[in-house]
């Protein structure tokens, strides 16, 4: 295997090292190479903290000078909460720099490429750069999009069912496969659910482990209950419900007055909402109704779809709302991936329109 695909892939694991930390900062890994070898290794621990390459000088001190550096993600050329890290990588005398991916930021974007050859060094990007683009696709869509990455997970029957017609639902899939995704909403900065599952299921909406993360419901009119399970033990700045009604005052959450689109809360208005507030992804766990709004509005970026082994029958679909015309219309997974989780499957890929030529 060639060495510089080593050594990326090595930074790449350090990235991965800071996954459902680092918001609304991507995940980023460096390693310096001198003579044939790692001499240091740095990723970006959280929000706040050095960069990954900043990281990685630390510990090499001086013996970076006329050393290589890879690194997952172009690195920044303008101050934020840190200091440029073109300047950390200038002052530190690196000699060659290999970098994965662009930052779709356009304050760097290449720029800061730009600004490191004419600084006399070398550089080289493109390596691994479609993997390294999709270590950070929540990032890439907040930052091209203004507002989040939106994934919707489903738990569903063979034949696409979620609850019975009386509204049922506990257990759909297993518990392997529920405490696996218990365990992924640790990536996310926020979950939605409608408020019809906060009052039929009661769903605490917490992280394994635990962390604070946004929970958002969407409540159309105002049922939003006096006690809720997902408020125990939660900051009221993490509970967002937003509603069409104005008179709701609560100490334990933050009440949002949103509009309406065609009579139920604005999904695309929330969203952007959330973008202002530096969260870059949500998951969607609110059933049906919402899943098939978010399809209906193209502000479905990625599903996670649990499956089964089981037949309902006669139950309540996974998608509804969401009313293709003809076949030409229905919505298809892209890069589709399939997992066994336990006795279940997960399914996950980019949902898109089929357009029928």
């Amino acid at each position: 295997m060639n060495n510089d695909i080593i050594y990326m892939n090595r930074a790449w694991e350090l990235a991965l090292q800071g996954w459902g930390r680092t918001s609304p900062n991507p995940m980023v890994g460096a390693v310096i190479v001198k003579s044939g070898r790692i001499i240091a290794e740095g990723y970006h621990h959280y929000c706040g903290a050095d960069h990954a390459e900043v990281d990685a000088f630390k510990k090499a001190g001086t013996a970076a000078r006329g050393a290589a550096l890879y690194v997952t993600l172009e690195p920044c050329g303008h101050w934020g909460r840190t200091p440029p890290c073109t300047e950390a990588i200038v002052k530190a005398g690196i000699r060659k720099v290999v970098v994965g991916a662009l930052d779709p930021n356009k304050l760097n974007n290449g720029q800061s490429l730009k600004f490191l050859r004419r600084n006399g060094i070398k550089v080289e990007q493109g390596l691994l750069s479609e993997e390294l683009t999709r270590l950070n696709e929540a990032f890439n869509c907040w930052i091209t999009k203004k507002r989040p990455m939106v994934t919707v997970k489903i738990a569903q029957t063979l034949d696409g069912k979620i609850a019975t017609l009386n509204g049922r639902s506990q257990w759909i899939t297993a518990a392997f496969a529920r405490n696996y995704a218990h365990r992924l909403r640790f990536g996310f900065d926020a979950i939605m659910v409608g408020i019809n599952t906060v009052l039929k299921d009661g769903p605490r909406l917490n992280t394994v482990p635990a962390k604070p993360i946004k929970k958002i419901i969407l409540d159309t009119h105002g049922r939003f209950p006096a006690r809720a399970r997902l408020c125990e033990g939660t900051r009221p700045q993490d509970v967002l419900v937003f509603t069409g009604k104005a008179a709701m005052k609560r100490a334990d959450v933050q009440v949002i007055e949103a509009p309406l689109y065609e009579g139920k809360i604005d999904l695309k208005w929330v969203l952007s909402f959330l973008g202002k507030m530096d969260i870059t992804s949500v998951l969607i766990e609110g059933g049906g109704l919402m899943a098939g709004e978010a399809l209906r509005r193209n502000l479905a970026d990625k599903m996670m779809i649990y499956m089964a082994p089981k037949i309902m029958g006669e139950g309540l679909g996974s998608v509804r709302g969401f009313v293709p015309k003809a076949l030409g219309e229905i919505a298809y997974l892209k890069e589709m991936s399939i997992d066994k989780i336990g006795e279940d499957i997960l399914i996950q890929g980019y949902p898109h329109v089929y357009r029928h030529r």
